[in-house]
């Protein structure tokens, strides 16, 4: 991201596709790799936060949010 936005940490629950939450876990699992007991040491909970906050800076939530009515 080219620019630094002041942000916070927001808790809340959201809804996402069962198909989303696997693509994420996947593609976390596979950048990790396997530990030398061949487990994986990820918190996919976290990457989904950072990939929603991602998208949500990406995209502009914040202009989103301006101009609802």
């Amino acid at each position: 991201m080219a620019e630094s936005k002041d942000t916070i940490t927001v808790c809340v629950n959201i809804e996402m596709t069962t198909e989303s939450l696997k693509m994420i876990v996947e593609n976390a699992k596979e950048k990790a790799g396997r530990d030398e007991k061949g487990i994986y040491r990820i918190d996919t909970a976290q990457k989904v936060e950072e990939m929603v906050s991602r998208f949500l800076l990406e995209k502009d939530f914040e202009g989103y949010v301006r101009n609802r009515q």
